[in-house]
């Protein structure tokens, strides 16, 4: 295990957590390590064969329960988010959307033909979600959300744009989120439904091994049974976010810790004026401050885990987990970038590219000043959102 498990927090799992991990940790040794420097490189991934393997091995919508998904634990489901995030964050980011939100928005939200329809093939791979909420002048606030869905005759028609969507481009189903007459709900869309159009988003400098685009709905017609018949009001979709949230809190972890055991390995094998970067106190004051902040990271997301488990995790704990560790995790990239000197910044080696990839996760599903207002509501009880 490694060396910055100070606290022995591995302890308390339990074999099977353990042996998921493992499963897990050597799929990304095999499949994304040797590849994902260039994937990133080229601004690319190979999405559709990587949800196949993902989908043999149960990792799609993992969590969930029916339909072909594994039913594993929440605790599970974090570690094979921390081990797929050691790999690099887009490829975390593959899974949790696919899972935690297009998987999820339909199983608890969708009808029985659409659970039917949709999930057994996302838990194989064979189809691929995304999630639509974010919006091209909506991001923080999604209650302003200008995409529309208007009632004619028996059919919906939608009309809008959704922004910054993972899997955009190689979707085969998007859940979109909509104001209707009657509040916001969400809809399972099609994508080679006509009026559906996808721009890829290019240059990127950030989650460059991950596919990202603009959706366009014009006047997309859609028959009654495609509404999420359970979605009703701006909670459904917050719901799903905290969903994603939960893998977020314990992604960024595999991010730092990939980033910890790069730095230790260079500063133990790097040699300046005489002896190992390692055996110099400001060395090993940043590796100790580092590793502190990734075990204090560890335990919050393993309590969320099994209160997750418990059917007793809130929101507002979320907003914590999410906050503290990908605030740290970012942290821990730069300071480990520090000690590469100017290697850290070669894509020879992962630091640089999981501090650029963190930068997108310290935004998405919540930006660090909006989990800062949620907890900061919980402490005072008075608003600070409107």
């Amino acid at each position: 295990m490694s060396p910055f498990d100070l606290l022995d927090v591995d302890s308390s799992l339990s074999a099977e957590e353990r042996q998921i991990r493992g499963v897990v940790r050597q799929l990304v040794d095999d499949r994304v390590r040797p590849n994902v420097a260039g994937w990133y490189e080229e601004g690319r991934v190979p999405a559709r064969e990587l949800a196949r393997e993902f989908g043999k091995l149960g990792l799609l919508g993992m969590h969930l329960t029916g339909y072909g998904c594994a039913g594993a634990s929440a605790v599970a489901y974090g570690l094979a988010c921390l081990e797929l995030e050691a790999g690099d964050s887009g490829v975390r980011s593959l899974v949790s959307v696919q899972g935690s939100l297009a998987m999820y928005a339909i199983w608890r939200y969708g009808s029985a033909e659409q659970k039917q329809r949709w999930l057994p093939a996302m838990a194989l791979g064979e189809a691929i979600g995304c999630f639509g909420l974010t919006e091209p002048d909506h991001g923080s606030d999604p209650a302003s959300m200008a995409t529309r869905a208007r009632r004619d005759g028996d059919d919906w028609v939608l009309h809008g744009t959704k922004m910054w969507i993972t899997n955009a481009s190689v979707a085969d189903v998007a859940v979109i989120w909509a104001r209707t007459d009657e509040g916001v709900r969400g809809f399972a869309v099609p994508m080679d439904t006509p009026g559906v159009t996808v721009r890829e988003i290019r240059h990127k400098m950030s989650l460059r091994a991950s596919v990202t685009g603009e959706i366009s709905l014009d006047d997309v017609r859609l028959p009654a049974a495609a509404r999420l018949p359970e979605a009703v009001g701006l909670k459904a979709p917050l719901g799903c976010l905290t969903e994603a949230r939960h893998g977020i809190v314990w992604g960024a972890l595999g991010a730092a810790r990939d980033c910890l055991e790069t730095a230790l390995d260079y500063a133990t094998g790097r040699t300046q004026f005489g002896r190992p970067l390692a055996a110099f106190q400001l060395t090993q004051a940043k590796l100790a401050d580092m590793a502190v902040e990734w075990n204090k990271g560890y335990l919050l997301a393993l309590h969320l885990g099994r209160l997750a488990d418990a059917r007793r995790l809130r929101p507002h704990q979320v907003s914590v987990g999410k906050l503290n560790n990908v605030r740290e995790a970012l942290a821990i990239a730069r300071k480990c970038r520090t000690i590469l000197g100017a290697n850290g910044v070669s894509g020879d080696y992962p630091v640089m590219r999981h501090a650029n990839n963190l930068e997108s996760v310290l935004t998405y599903e919540g930006t660090s000043e909006i989990h800062q207002l949620v907890i900061g509501q919980r402490l005072t009880g008075l608003s600070a959102f409107s």
